[in-house]
């Protein structure tokens, strides 16, 4: 029989969880490791709410286990570190992304690309290396170990940081690995909602030209107005985009719905990149002549390694990069689960953990 998930560990924890695919959160006890001698254990203050919480509180990928905890975009200030840790200090402000483990011995890993290990450990609904389960940031208290573990700038508020771990890495490493981030290269950005909206300041930040594409009209003065794009495209205008063909060094495709990726290879530049992050349920057709007649490049990317990572939190911060975000209390969370299936968010929710999770024990 399973140990319950109380007693599991020595050290009580608290959050909310979903107990089956209706996905609605409830209060949740549970328990949390010993903070080992390369842990660091924090005290969360705040933590985003990604899509693909939704998704797993839901089962939609089909893998997930319950009681489920999600978040993995989590940051607090640090309560205990082990004997041996090096980086991190009682006190300090830290967050935790979407891994909280890898193999550490694997040519992905020795090259500081954890998040393409095949043996990485999400940070809530897998298992851990010791068998148990692993809970997300929804809770009162968390425990990595520091290679997993970032440090949060003070410059950088805690709220603001919590979305970066997820929405923030996911597309500045394409950006970054597909050489998109130099001064006057134009590139695109498929898609406005939290994806979007950060890849649409972080190439800003890196002195590109940004164009919006979007299949909604009422998002143009949002974009350019308030994000700071440059230009706006209806995919759905036929005459737009024709005008528009052949001008992009890149795209950022952050749609997780079906959609057609011809006309976005037509606004590329010949060698230009057209990278995925968003990732649809079904598979897209792909149309290859027109890769071939232009030298184009269809690629995928998927967050970031811990390296990576510290680094995009420290340009944010030196840049001023933050989110759009709504800070919203715990108990508000199934409401906010709900708008967020219905893109009624702008452009991020984030939960204020320190202030309005109070165990019912």
């Amino acid at each position: 029989m399973a140990t319950q998930p109380e007693i599991e560990h020595p050290n009580k924890a608290f959050g909310y969880a979903a107990r089956d695919p209706s996905g609605f959160l409830s209060p949740f006890s549970f328990s949390r490791r010993e903070t080992g001698d390369k842990d660091v254990a924090f005290k969360v203050m705040y933590c985003g709410i990604c899509h693909s919480d939704l998704h797993m509180v839901k089962n939609e990928w089909g893998f997930s286990t319950y009681p489920l905890v999600p978040g993995h975009e989590v940051v607090g200030v640090v309560t205990e570190v082990g004997s041996k840790v090096e980086k991190f200090k009682v006190g300090d402000r830290v967050g935790v992304g979407c891994m909280v483990d890898s193999c550490r011995t694997c040519q992905n890993c020795c090259d500081n690309l954890e998040n393409y290990c095949p043996q990485y450990t999400l940070t809530y609904g897998a298992k851990h290396k010791d068998g148990t389960i692993t809970y997300g940031g929804y809770s009162d208290s968390m425990v990595a170990d520091e290679h997993f573990v970032v440090g949060i700038p003070d410059g950088l508020p805690l709220d603001a940081a919590a979305p970066l771990l997820c929405a923030g890495i996911t597309v500045y490493s394409p950006l970054r690995y597909f050489g998109l981030d130099k001064p006057g290269l134009h590139v695109g950005v498929v898609g406005l909602g939290g994806l979007g909206h950060m890849a649409v300041k972080f190439a800003k930040a890196f002195g590109a030209k940004v164009t919006v594409i979007s299949t909604s009209p009422n998002k143009k003065e949002e974009a350019i107005q308030h994000l700071g794009a440059d230009s706006f495209l209806i995919s759905r205008d036929q005459d737009q985009m024709q005008g528009a063909m052949g001008t992009l060094d890149g795209i950022i495709d952050t749609v997780s719905a079906v959609h057609p990726l011809l006309p976005l290879i037509g606004l590329l530049k010949s060698h230009g990149k057209l990278v995925m992050v968003g990732a649809p349920e079904k598979p897209l057709e792909l149309p290859v002549i027109p890769l071939i007649m232009g030298g184009k490049i269809i690629a995928g990317s998927g967050i970031g390694g811990m390296k990576e990572t510290q680094e995009m939190i420290d340009f944010a911060a030196q840049h001023n990069v933050k989110p759009d975000i709504e800070v919203i209390p715990i108990h508000y969370v199934n409401t906010a689960m709900e708008c967020l299936l219905k893109a009624d968010v702008k452009y991020r929710f984030v939960i204020d953990i320190g202030n309005t999770l109070k165990s019912t024990s």
